[in-house]
């Protein structure tokens, strides 16, 4: 029932327990989980997981703290990678000027061109802002706007920005930090964003929820916030998880024919019925 749509399990810190950690998501009731690379050296490992397990997908992208390493091998070796049936998103890209740690330029320069790629072939983008609200916006308007969609991982911005967002086609994804206190602005965020639209992660190993945060956040800590985005709309938590699978199925696998891309003969992949094309969902 439940969905991570946005999880880094290809991360070192799940090397030494990784297929405990994916188990004990399947015992939990996820369904389907997106492992995200976001650097070139863990783009095998995200291939080495999504072929592995059957409900695991995958998505790779330059995160924009790295934008400084993308150059024209790092493209040829990225358009590869999505031609792969299970790599159903181009990210984590964006811009990240909290940090800095590409230049601004560099950053702004790296996300139109991965932009144009992924617009080129047709599949949505995962999105990373953090305090480049202006650029982003413009951008996004400037460059992406009427393409594939995406959505915005980790949404931290006010509900003026997600209605701008809303509106260019994109979906807002709310990960463990709603659980915090003063979550004011996100909640508001949150009780105005349309069903249809919204998603939930965990960006484990990061930001993990109440009531388990000091520990390595893992995938099935999404039932936590989904719990929560339950209580701010005032519905039932299933009805919540139901509709962020919905959305999960309509974004990132409506457009694959997940059918050839699923783990052939692996011994201990997860088993899940396959998702609806897009249009039946």
């Amino acid at each position: 029932m439940f969905i991570d749509s946005h999880c880094h399990l290809e991360m070192e810190a799940f090397e030494q327990d990784r297929n405990r950690v994916i188990e004990k998501s399947a015992e939990e009731g996820l369904d389907y989980i997106l492992t995200v690379g976001t650097e070139e050296r863990y783009f095998e490992k995200v291939v080495g997981i999504i072929e592995k397990y059957d409900n695991i997908y995958g998505a790779i992208g330059i995160h924009p703290h790295n934008s400084s390493d993308y150059n024209t091998l790092t493209e040829k070796t990225i358009y590869q990678y999505l031609t792969h049936k299970k790599i159903v998103a181009y990210g984590e890209i964006g811009l990240d000027f909290f940090r800095n740690y590409s230049p601004r330029d560099t950053q702004i320069k790296v996300f139109k061109d991965q932009l144009m790629a992924a617009k080129s072939f047709n599949i949505p983008v995962i999105i990373h802002s953090r305090h480049a609200r202006d650029e982003t916006l413009s951008i996004l308007q400037e460059t992406y706007h009427g393409s594939a969609s995406g959505v915005i991982h980790c949404y931290s911005y006010d509900l003026d920005t997600a209605k701008k967002l809303l509106d260019m086609g994109f979906y807002i994804s709310i990960p463990g930090t709603i659980t915090y206190t003063n979550t004011q602005k996100a909640t508001e965020v949150v009780k105005n964003i349309p069903m249809d639209r919204l998603l939930a992660e965990t960006d484990a190993p990061f930001l993990t929820p109440v009531p388990q945060r000091g520990k390595r956040n893992e995938p099935h800590f999404v039932k936590y916030t989904i719990a929560r985005l339950a209580q701010i709309k005032n519905k039932d938590i299933e009805e919540v998880a139901v509709s962020i699978r919905d959305n999960f199925v309509r974004l990132f696998l409506g457009q694959k024919d997940v059918s050839d891309g699923l783990a052939g003969g692996a011994g201990d992949t997860l088993r899940v019925h396959a998702p609806a094309k897009r249009g039946q969902v």
